[in-house]
Parts: structure tokens; C-alpha cells; sequence
């Protein structure tokens, strides 16, 4: 069975250095996320370049995840993570430095998104799997909980309002803040205590001492991910949510400007203000998962998170109100990564916990840039609006589609983790 090194108190000190690296990252990524669809928003009004930014932000996971899932499950988790935002923080200060000497074009943007998306493959795989190795399985819903309502405090709430404000007051200032970000982070996790060995997946008895071929360490992830009936429909639920949602907001900078009448620091406001309903959801996931169990929550986070995108593509003309209905879907979203995060840690072997985790993100995160692409698409060819409301039906329908087999699922699925 995996070994748990856990304090006696409470989560214990690695699990509360590994939370915290998270937490400043996050924020810087937030503060990023913010700042180059601003930027980009500098150089063209075409909403097909502007889509491209969240495009190239997410294309990595359809690319990469795969071969990364296989790296996390053969090094040292700890040693990845320190690896990757240092190579992060490199091309931020790179890109910064350019911005800042005034010689800024559209495809260093681009460069820029995939190469810190490239990093987090390492860096979210390694984390992620590191969390069920610090704590007890008893309480990997309330770990997990803090992690999402981290990511959600940083990355859709404090980081974005902070990244627009500092672009306001100069315009490379939320790169080198991001930079300074990942520096902390890495000061933090290298705190973190690996003794023995503990942060690298031992050999499973039995196996050929012999490394496999990338592509046979792969597929063995996905082959896993793919028999799994629970995962895999969560999995494509996932998917599915992410790729409408990003339709909308791959051009959310153009609907605040043009259909909300919002300024540059007011967009970064705006985007906060949306992911306040994810802040309250990571504060409640625990209980809620507890009360409701895993069907519940996946039935009805998915139809009502499909039913708030139709309603700001048909009502939400006003900050306020794309601000209320969109808290309905970001809080969906923290209870279901809470949800599901727990779930797959329960089920999934340590051994292949990188590769189906990587599996599984290939498909889920996979999905964002085709939602953006679509969504540049169909705002040019229909409006700002259109991609809400075709995001939300196209969500809706495959929930409902899914539905029968959802019922029958328990109510709660628990599982042992394989040794």
C-alpha cells in the first residue's frame, strides 16, 4: 500500500508547504491570465488573435500531457516541480524584458501561453500526485478543498484583478510579478522533505526491471483510464464543461469591452468578480461531496453549470448579472474538482497516478483550446454572445446524454487504492 508521511496535527508540514507553493503560483498565473489577453487586445481587435492567446495557453495539455504523465510517474515529483518553474520563470523574464524595451508582438504572446502551460503539465501532474503520498486517505477531500479554493482565491479572483491593475500602472509589471511568483514557489517546495526516496514511485514487484517504450508507458495510462466506467464519464463530463466554457471566455475580453462597456482594470474586475462563486465552493466542497456523494454532484453540477452559460448569452448585458449567473458555474466548478481530484486519488493506483492523471487531463484541459478556437469562430461569424449560448446547449446536451448512465451509479464511490 502507498506510505503516508503525515504530522501528527493536523495535514502536516509538507502537505502545508506543498499548498502554499501552489497558492503563490496561482496567484501569479492569475495575474498573467489577466494581462495577455490585455495585451493582445493592445495589438489587434480580431477576435480569431484574440482567442488564439487562451488557445495557445491551453494547447499544451492536448499535446503534452501524455508524455508528461509518464515523466511525473518516473522522477522525483518535488525535483519536477522545482525543474519546471524555474524554466517558467526564465521565459517570463525573457518575454518581460522584451515588453518592457517596447518590442512586443502578438506571437510572443503566444509563445509565452504555451510555454507556462507546458511547465504547469509538470508542475499540477507532480503536485497533484504528491498530495495522496503527505496525507491520510480520510483526508484527501479536505486537502484537496484548500487546494481548490488556493487556485481559485489566485488564479480567477485576487490574481486577475491584481494582473489588470498592474497592467494599468505598466504594462510588463504582471510578467515580472508573476516571475517573482515562481521564484517563492520554488524557495517553497524545496522545503518540502523527501526522505528515502519517498517523492518517486518505487518499482512494482513483479515487473521487468527494463524501461518501456514511452509510448507502451502511455497507453498504459490511458488504457486504464479508458475501462474505468466512473472516471471516464467524469472525465468526458469534464471535457465537455470545459470546452463550452471556453468558447465564452476565450473572448471575454472583447464582450466586457464591447457588450459590458468595461474598461482594461474593470475587465480584471470583472474576471474576479465571476470566480467569486468558485471561492465559496472550494469552502464548501468537502461538505458538500460529503452530504450529497459523487452522482449528485456530478449530475447536478453539470446541468446547472450548462444552464448559467445559455443565461449570460441570452440575459447577461450587465456586469452584475454575467457576474451572478457565471458564480453559479465557478462554484460548480471547485465542488466538481474537489469531487473529482478526491475520486481519481481513491482510485487510481501511485504507480500510474502521473499517467492516468495526465490521461485525464489530456482529455479534460485538452478540450480548452478546441473551445477556444470554436469560440473565435462563432464570435466572428455570429457575435460576442453567440459562444454562451452555443457553449451552454452543447453542454446540456451531452449531460442529458449521459444521464442514464450516471443513475446508475451508487451514490458514493469509494474504492482502495492498489499497492
Amino acid at each position: 500500500m502507498v506510505t503516508v508521511r503525515q504530522e501528527e496535527r493536523g495535514l502536516g508540514r509538507n502537505f502545508h508547504y506543498l499548498l502554499s507553493a501552489y497558492s503563490i503560483q496561482t496567484l501569479g498565473e492569475g495575474v498573467v491570465i489577466a494581462a495577455l489577453p490585455l495585451l493582445a487586445s493592445k495589438l489587434t481587435d480580431d477576435p480569431r488573435l484574440i482567442s488564439w492567446v487562451p488557445l495557445a495557453t491551453e494547447l499544451p495539455w492536448l499535446l503534452l500531457a501524455l508524455v508528461g504523465g509518464v515523466i511525473v510517474d518516473r522522477y522525483d515529483r518535488r525535483l519536477l516541480m522545482i525543474g519546471a518553474q524555474t524554466i517558467q520563470t526564465l521565459l517570463l523574464v525573457t518575454v518581460a524584458l522584451v515588453v518592457t524595451l517596447g518590442g512586443t508582438q502578438i506571437w510572443m504572446i503566444y509563445i509565452l501561453a504555451f510555454g507556462l502551460c507546458a511547465g504547469d503539465i509538470i508542475f499540477m501532474g507532480s503536485s497533484r500526485a504528491l498530495i495522496p503520498t503527505v496525507v491520510r486517505g480520510a483526508d484527501l477531500e479536505t486537502a484537496n478543498g484548500r487546494n481548490v479554493t488556493a487556485e481559485t482565491l489566485g488564479r480567477m479572483f485576487l490574481g486577475p484583478a491584481l494582473g489588470s491593475a498592474l497592467f494599468v500602472l505598466f504594462v510588463p509589471l504582471p510578467l515580472w510579478t508573476n516571475a517573482v511568483t515562481y521564484v517563492v514557489s520554488i524557495v517553497l517546495i524545496s522545503r518540502i522533505r523527501n526522505a528515502a526516496g519517498h517523492f518517486r514511485v518505487a518499482p512494482v514487484l513483479g515487473a521487468t526491471e527494463e524501461r518501456r517504450g514511452v509510448v507502451a508507458e502511455m497507453m498504459e495510462g490511458v488504457r486504464w483510464l479508458a475501462r474505468h466506467r466512473v472516471l471516464r464519464i467524469v472525465v468526458l463530463l469534464a471535457a465537455t464543461s470545459n470546452f463550452s466554457v471556453f468558447m465564452a471566455q476565450s473572448i471575454t475580453v472583447l464582450f466586457a469591452r464591447d457588450v459590458l462597456g468595461v474598461g482594461d482594470a474593470g475587465y480584471g474586475i470583472l474576471v474576479a468578480a465571476m470566480a467569486i462563486g468558485g471561492v465559496v465552493g472550494g469552502l464548501v466542497s468537502r461538505r458538500v461531496v460529503a452530504h450529497f456523494g459523487t452522482r449528485s454532484v456530478v449530475i447536478g453540477v453539470s446541468v446547472a453549470s450548462a444552464l448559467s452559460l445559455v443565461a449570460i448569452g441570452l440575459f447577461g448585458r450587465q456586469p452584475v448579472v454575467v457576474v451572478a449567473l457565471f458564480g453559479v458555474w465557478s462554484a460548480g466548478l471547485s465542488v466538481w474538482n474537489v469531487m473529482a481530484q478526491s475520486l481519481s486519488q481513491r482510485l487510481v493506483p501511485n504507480r500510474l497516478m502521473g499517467r492516468v492523471g495526465s490521461a485525464t487531463r489530456m482529455i479534460a484541459f485538452g478540450a480548452l483550446p478546441l473551445g477556444a478556437l470554436a469560440g473565435g469562430l462563432v464570435a466572428a461569424a455570429y457575435g460576442l454572445a453567440a459562444p454562451w449560448v452555443i457553449g451552454g446547449i452543447v453542454h446540456l446536451t451531452v449531460a442529458l446524454l449521459t444521464l442514464p448512465a450516471l443513475l446508475r451509479w451508487p451514490s458514493v464511490i469509494e474504492a482502495p487504492q492498489e499497492s
